[in-house]
């Protein structure tokens, strides 16, 4: 298992320390903010949208709230504007690393992410500098006692799925983002339990870390999901899960 999805299911494991901050909520009526603004009101048109509406339901966000938030986007009701910015970067052992932010004011922000990338080992890149490593994906995990394989096999071949992986305690379905929501319907239909999903980057290659460089990235990640105007923070990091529940801890 990457350590992108070791770090996901230890915070999931942990009861998304986020959600008790209040973070969770704020993050997704921003996405589905900006989502509105740029792409309209209408999920069944604006796919961005439509996933962000998917992501809300799937943390029990109130449809009230999410309507409010499709308004401020379209400009039927005041709201903030948000600018659009991605870091790209690296941290302790040249891992890679893309942070998406939605913030109000710029130079606050570039000012708190290149602080906290330098206090944990990392440096700031230039724009391109690690995002020909990733690519889109949708990705669905669902613990292994929720379903057997060829259950899976049957959904990710029928709804255009890309791949079926083994991670160990969970069964990691791969898509491409267009097919992300498809396949989501199709396993829930099949009264198949989610464990988590989202649309993620995903690294083409990963970068082993031990010792004091794996303590120091789980630092790293942790800032910078931390601040208030973060909403993605990706890696290709690996760990074993030994160390990272260790630190995360």
């Amino acid at each position: 298992m990457s350590g992108h999805s070791k770090w996901a299911t230890i915070k999931h494991k942990k009861g998304a320390l986020d959600a008790k901050r209040g973070k969770i909520f704020t993050r997704l009526i921003k996405e589905i903010t900006i989502a509105a603004k740029n792409g309209g009101g209408d999920p069944d048109g604006n796919p961005r949208l439509r996933t962000a509406i998917l992501a809300a339901k799937a943390e029990n966000m109130p449809a009230d709230n999410i309507k409010r938030a499709v308004q401020r986007g379209t400009g039927e009701l005041e709201g903030v504007n948000y600018e659009e910015i991605t870091f790209e970067g690296y941290g302790p052992g040249g891992v890679a690393i893309i942070v998406d932010v939605l913030t109000d004011n710029r130079n606050r922000t570039v000012s708190e992410i290149r602080h906290a990338f330098s206090k944990n080992g990392g440096n700031l890149g230039s724009t391109g500098s690690v995002l020909h490593m990733f690519s889109k994906k949708g990705v669905v995990d669902i613990e292994k006692s929720g379903a057997t394989e060829e259950q899976l096999m049957d959904i990710v071949l029928e709804h255009g799925g890309e791949d079926l992986r083994d991670e160990g305690d969970v069964w990691e379905i791969v898509t491409e983002p267009n097919a992300f929501e498809g396949v989501v319907n199709a396993v829930k239909a099949a009264n198949i339990p989610v464990a988590s999903s989202e649309v993620t980057m995903l690294a083409s290659t990963y970068t082993k870390l031990e010792g004091q460089q794996a303590n120091a990235m789980i630092r790293l990640l942790e800032a910078l999901e931390d601040f208030d105007d973060t909403q993605n923070v990706y890696s290709n990091f690996d760990m074993s899960a030994e160390q990272m529940e260790q630190v995360a801890g």
